[in-house]
């Protein structure tokens, strides 16, 4: 399971070759996003990131920027969650997907962390999968996890520079893979130097889009000061939908590019 800031992926080696599990929402990634509509139901994943923009106060997105924070929590109708028992409801809906795809009870799981996270911060993981009901085998470095999936089928020793843009920070990692001498069916993966900026990711550039976005909505009505302050008093209800416009206009953007447009 990679527990992502914006956005989630489970799958399961078949064959030996690994699978994404598809979600019964169609899509391959699960937002990590936790909502709670005004009659208490839970929601999690794309129902929850739809709601955020007429339930911002009831929508929980980003959780993982503070696992392991001692004290922090989040409140909804009165009721407070730390960071594991978030993550954890993510965790429960990615089990659900993959106990559906697979018709048999999952239990156990490996789940990613990016290279940074700290004692604490790993730990914090640990508790939210045994939460969600699962018992987590191992917790992997995201760069590590990608290196040793660059590196299964070759032979040859390489340094390998993982660099990883997520929705919630960049990591650049520098690996050496090599086959052991002794034992060639077993690839050894050294980390050989990480570095990190915790504070910059796919959210940040989706909220720099947006508020460019918004600045441009209110130009339009410069003429009339009494619609722009309306307008700006209703922000923090209007910048939600704001966020969907950018995210999506970055996805376009990224598939005219990879189309060669």
């Amino acid at each position: 399971i990679d527990l992502g800031t914006t956005n989630s992926v489970v799958s399961v080696m078949e064959g030996g070759e690994p699978t994404v599990i598809t979600n019964p929402e169609g899509s391959r990634i699960t937002p990590s996003v936790v909502g709670f509509t005004k009659t208490g139901e839970r929601l999690v994943g794309q129902l929850a990131k739809r709601q955020a923009v007429s339930n911002p106060d009831r929508t929980i997105s980003s959780i993982k920027r503070h696992m392991g924070e001692k004290n922090y929590t989040v409140t909804v109708d009165g009721k407070s969650y730390t960071p594991p028992e978030i993550s954890a409801m993510i965790l429960q809906k990615l089990k659900a997907d993959a106990e559906a795809y697979l018709g048999e009870k999952v239990d156990k799981a490996v789940i990613t962390v990016p290279a940074y996270f700290n004692d604490s911060q790993r730990q914090a993981t640990k508790d939210a999968g045994q939460i969600a009901g699962l018992d987590v085998l191992r917790i992997i470095n995201e760069p590590t996890a990608a290196a040793l999936a660059y590196g299964i089928d070759k032979d040859e020793t390489q340094t390998v520079l993982v660099f990883d843009l997520g929705g919630g920070t960049l990591d650049i990692t520098m690996h050496r893979i090599k086959r052991r001498e002794d034992c060639p069916d077993v690839l050894k993966v050294d980390e050989i130097a990480t570095n990190r900026y915790t504070l910059l990711g796919g959210d940040d550039f989706d909220e720099a889009i947006a508020k460019v976005m918004f600045e441009h909505y209110l130009n339009q009505y410069s003429r009339h000061p009494e619609i722009v302050t309306s307008l700006r008093k209703q922000e923090k209800s209007i910048m939600p939908q704001m966020l969907n416009y950018a995210e999506q206009l970055k996805i376009d953007i990224s598939e005219r590019y990879r189309d060669g447009e």
